[in-house]
Order: structure tokens, then sequence, then C-alpha cells
């Protein structure tokens, strides 16, 4: 079907219900999905004690090596890359570097929440041919009103989760389950790979 090498975000690891679950419904979809801690978490994993996240030479060095272990194990497979948050701005920065297919973001924190002049809008942009933000319209890391009034790659698709906070969960008041939030996720996922993978 396909790789997708699947980085976690900066206050939770691969072990957490998003990732667990965003795994399994791809996994069901056929996809080969490989996640994997960077290195200050696995520290955090040892210790029990939280640590600031690796500066981001080092959260990048690690993907890239995690997507040859990945690579080794499924040979020939088509790449993609998937991140939550702070994974999904390394997994822009280095699709060029690994010849991804595209790189595909989950929450991606497009400034810190309540510091919106802190823009990480220039991390998004590489040479793949298209890549996707799925973001909550709600989300403090980056709501709707605010990313439709930047300047955004031309190749960048959005799509938005209505009342979606920064774990892709809607509001109560919307009727949707956690579950149901993440099986859309990961069908927005699928979706975007198949209409890569057909070209």
């Amino acid at each position: 079907m396909s790789l997708i090498v699947f980085a976690h975000g900066a206050g939770a690891g691969p072990e957490s219900d998003f990732m667990q679950a965003i795994l399994a419904k791809l996994e069901e979809k056929g996809h080969k999905v490989h996640t994997f801690a960077f290195p200050y978490w696995q520290k955090v994993l040892e210790s029990g004690k939280k640590r600031p996240p690796d500066r981001a030479a080092v959260l990048d060095q690690s993907f890239i090596a995690e997507v040859q272990k990945a690579q080794a194990r499924f040979p020939g497979e088509a790449l993609f890359l998937l991140g939550k948050s702070m994974g999904s701005r390394s997994a822009f920065r280095i699709a060029d570097t690994v010849q991804a297919q595209a790189a595909i973001a989950l929450g991606f924190p497009f400034h810190p929440p309540g510091k919106p002049e802190k823009d990480r809008t220039a991390e998004l942009f590489n040479s793949r041919m298209a890549n996707l933000v799925i973001q909550g319209t709600a989300d403090p890391f980056g709501k709707q009103a605010v990313v439709n009034a930047k300047s955004l790659p031309a190749q960048l698709m959005l799509r938005w989760l209505e009342r979606g906070n920064h774990d892709l969960v809607a509001a109560k008041a919307t009727g949707m389950t956690t579950d149901q939030c993440w099986q859309q996720v990961s069908d927005w996922v699928d979706e975007f790979i198949q209409q890569r993978k057909a070209l």
C-alpha cells in the first residue's frame, strides 16, 4: 500500500491514545505505519520525568534515521511522512531530504498558543508536489481564521475538523465522539495518499 513514518508531538509519545488510534486505523486500511520515539522522549520513558524536546537538528536527524530503518523493513513502498504537531514540523523540514511523496501534519503548530507573532508558516514550504495539513478549526496553535489569513504554499492542502482542538477532537456539542473524529482524520490521510499514488 504505502509506508507511513509517523512522528509524535512534544508532550506525548507514540504510546499516546491519539497515535495508537491513528496508527491502528491506517493499518486497517492496509498502510505500513512506522512509529518511533525521538531521543528526548526515549529518556522520558526511561526516567519517568518530563523533558523539553531536542533541538530541531536532532529531531530531524532522528526522523531521517527512522525513515531509513522503515524503508529497510518495507523496501519499495511509496513513502509518506506523518507528524503530530512538533513531529509534523520535522516531517515538513525533512520531506525533501528523504524524497517523500508528501508530508502530512495532524495539528500543525502554526504558532505557540497566544503568540501568533511567533509564526512557523515558513516550515511548510518544501518542494513536494503536494502536502496536507489536517487542523481543528478551534486549535489554539492555529485557528481557522488565523491560518486562512496566512500566505501558505500553493501545493498545501488543508482539511478542517469543525470545532476540533489540537488533538483533533471536536467539541461535544458537535455530537462527534473522539473515535469518530480520529476515524475522519485517518480517512482524510488515506484519501490524500490514494490521490497522490494515483498520479
